[in-house]
């Protein structure tokens, strides 16, 4: 598997079918095959009019290849880029990584924009910006994409200019991560959803809040010393954290636990 503390190495799809393949997912070889022959079909649609060609992408996609939501959208397979490829099954952020690699092949820019819980898509074409829903291609106005924010967050919830930044390779992939150890805790596949926190450790050094979902995702798995560890981590790190009373008593029922050895 790639070395993902190395930003050089970090690439889309590859590093995103080599994590999967790393959590027990989808296969690397199977999704890459699959990723070449789509990659090497869109260029039919390879129009003067980018307009046309756009639209083009967005009809192939959606009407003949049959590229949908998947029915367990909150799903480990959801949120995995290769098993989407293959099944033409995903959740929003798979689906619009795939259009964005798709358009990339036209010559066309689509960006992530990744909005809390909801990922979209962002057509800058003759400077004229257009926002679009993945799961069905339909365009989005600027008060729907505050309303997924809402939806998310709360009615109170304001919209954010960060909202609108255009999202790295590494933050697309570290948004996979995060959707696929969810479906795992969903799930109750504890040890990729362990792993899943472990890898994203690695990028978000200083997330806290990684720490106490290890923590207890560890203590599922029987490995009390883990989880107490990082939960001691939390405590000495996040004094001033409203939670830090709650987590301070979790660590005090960790440390009378007897520990499980596998």
């Amino acid at each position: 598997m790639a070395d993902l503390t190395h930003n050089d190495s970090i690439q889309l799809p590859e590093t995103a079918f080599e994590i999967a393949e790393h959590l027990g997912f989808s296969k690397v070889k199977n999704a890459n095959w699959a990723w070449l022959e789509l990659a090497g079909s869109v260029l039919s649609f390879y129009v003067v009019d980018r307009h046309e060609r756009l639209n083009g992408l967005f009809r192939w996609f959606y009407n003949d290849l049959g590229f949908c939501a998947r029915e367990d959208y909150y799903s480990a397979a959801s949120a995995d880029l290769g098993k989407c490829i293959t099944s033409r099954q995903g959740n929003s952020t798979t689906l619009a990584t795939v259009l964005m690699l798709l358009a990339k092949q036209l010559d066309l820019q689509l960006d992530l924009l990744l909005l809390p819980g909801q990922t979209v898509l962002c057509s800058r074409i003759d400077n004229e910006v257009r926002y679009f829903e993945p799961l069905t291609g339909s365009e989005l106005s600027k008060h729907q994409l505050h309303v997924f924010v809402r939806g998310e967050l709360g009615n109170a919830a304001k919209f954010k200019p960060s909202y609108l930044k255009p999202a790295s390779v590494k933050r697309i992939i570290s948004r996979m991560i995060h959707e696929m150890k969810a479906g795992s805790i969903v799930a109750h596949n504890f040890e990729p959803a362990l792993e899943c926190c472990n890898l994203l450790l690695q990028w978000h050094s200083n997330d806290l809040n990684l720490n106490r979902e290890r923590a207890f995702i560890a203590q599922q798995l029987g490995c009390i010393s883990v989880a107490a560890a990082d939960l001691a981590h939390f405590v000495e790190n996040s004094p001033h954290d409203p939670v830090i009373e709650l987590v301070k008593m979790q660590l005090k029922e960790l440390k009378e636990e007897v520990e499980t050895f596998h």
